[in-house]
């Protein structure tokens, strides 16, 4: 029996999709650099299918890429000719929410928004959230290790990972759902599958903690006169504002911009930098007074030129609007996305360096920066100077990557490495490191057959 004939026996004919029925988004995730259709998009709906479905892959000798909400954007779920994508789309939903353990246990499919708003009607919070909420699912989440706007709270998405189910490269399932703590029992086999793209295994299911739903926000839109106030601000709120969740840092040109996109007015003129703090409380206490306080310390002491204090959650969702940046792809139509971390104490001096390596290189780009001040992650934006000229995105990475490297930092914060950033690894891994992921690579899919050529 052939592959596909196989597939379509374990699966049945709807979830195995070819020819005119590939959908075109199986092409690409997010950073549309694929330009291939898969062999075959599989669509199963339970651990047993997909399990099945890996198993005859292997049989097959057969490439397989797992995709998710493909809201990626390394390259990560991208198909090279020949390969058969794995969709988890259909294998989706929430399995239970335990209130004792503080837990939600939910399938691969499930999109991040839907499961907040199950732990938000069971009176949690879901910590892990991210701009792409709406289409971004939970085992891509955690198969990139995505961080988002809250890390400098509640970490990234393996500080949130308590149990995880997995199909290994031979179709084996290994199922760690439990919802303890503390298991100290040889190695975190969760943990290894987390951040790995969907080399190691196939994310099925996994159990995620729970935090105490909010009882009260505050956020502040703040300005400031140059970078060197963004690590004094970030120092001094970590002293004052216990409920910190979220400190965010956007560049002139980048507020000005997104302002301008939203249709909204916040600063005028707009500030050199601008900065969104943002605290939470879970008791029920008022934190108003303190947040203020806190806002009229940093103006008194120089830190801080302006502030404004959301008074609705209408106003605070403006000025997250415009951080987000949910319309920066349609006014830079040839976006280059960067992902990269930084010591903060660093930040400043590498955008400056970066902007100029750049104007002087392409002396028309359009390069914008905003990101997590508070977890060192900085996103810069950069648009292709001219369409139809050779594309400078290789030659943006390496301008950028090569600072990167001479910082100290990491050239992918909350991304991955995919495909896109696959030949700079040893920027920020050691040759020792590099080898030690090759060998467990190795130990777990000898053959070969999942996701290939993505990460290593």
């Amino acid at each position: 029996m052939t592959l596909l004939a196989e597939l379509t026996a374990a699966l049945g004919p709807g979830a195995v999709l070819t020819g005119d029925d590939l959908p075109v988004r199986s092409m690409s995730d997010a950073s549309e650099t694929g330009r291939h259709k898969p062999l075959a998009v599989l669509r199963p709906t339970t651990t047993a299918e997909i399990s099945a479905a890996v198993a005859i892959c292997a049989h097959h000798q057969q490439t397989l890429v797992p995709q998710g909400g493909m809201t990626g954007l390394s390259g990560g779920a991208n198909p090279a000719p020949g390969d058969v994508a794995l969709s988890l789309e259909r294998f989706a939903g929430i399995e239970d929410i335990d209130a004792e353990a503080a837990s939600i246990t939910l399938r691969a499919g499930t999109v991040l928004q839907v499961a907040q708003d199950a732990a938000a009607a069971a009176g949690f919070l879901l910590p892990i959230d991210l701009g792409s909420r709406g289409s971004c699912q939970i085992g891509g989440i955690l198969a990139n290790n995505a961080g988002g706007l809250r890390v400098i709270r509640h970490g990234m998405a393996r500080d949130n990972l308590l149990g995880l189910e997995v199909v290994l490269a031979d179709g084996s399932v290994i199922s760690d759902l439990g919802k303890l703590v503390k298991n100290n029992t040889g190695y975190n086999l969760p943990q290894l599958f987390t951040g790995s793209e969907g080399t190691l295994g196939i994310i099925t299911r996994a159990v995620l903690r729970l935090r105490p739903l909010p009882t009260g926000r505050c956020t502040a839109l703040c300005a400031l006169s140059d970078f060197d106030a963004v690590p004094s601000l970030l120092k001094l709120a970590r002293t004052q504002l216990p409920g910190l969740s979220a400190l965010e840092v956007m560049w002139q040109d980048y507020f000005a911009l997104m302002q301008q996109a939203e249709g909204v007015q916040l600063f005028s003129p707009v500030p050199p930098l601008s900065v969104i703090i943002e605290t939470e409380s879970t008791n029920g206490s008022d934190q108003t007074a303190d947040f203020e306080a806190f806002l009229a310390g940093a103006l008194e002491a120089g830190i801080l030129t302006d502030a404004l204090i959301a008074q609705s959650t209408k106003e605070a969702n403006a000025f997250w609007a415009v951080r987000e940046g949910h319309r920066l792809e349609q006014i830079m139509p040839h976006l280059i996305n960067l992902d990269i971390s930084l010591d903060i104490g660093r930040m400043g001096a590498c955008v400056d360096a970066c902007r100029n390596a750049l104007h002087q290189r392409f002396p028309d780009i359009r390069v914008l920066f905003f990101g997590h001040a508070g977890d060192g992650n900085l996103h810069i934006a950069a648009d292709q100077p001219k369409p139809g000229q050779d594309d400078p995105t290789d030659e943006v990475y390496r301008i950028v990557y090569d600072l990167v490297r001479d910082a100290g930092g990491s050239i992918s914060a909350e991304h991955g490495i995919g495909t896109l950033k696959r030949d700079y690894l040893s920027y920020s891994r050691t040759p020792e490191e590099i080898t030690l992921m090759r060998l467990i690579k190795l130990a777990l899919d000898p053959d070969g057959i999942l996701n290939p050529g993505k990460l290593l």
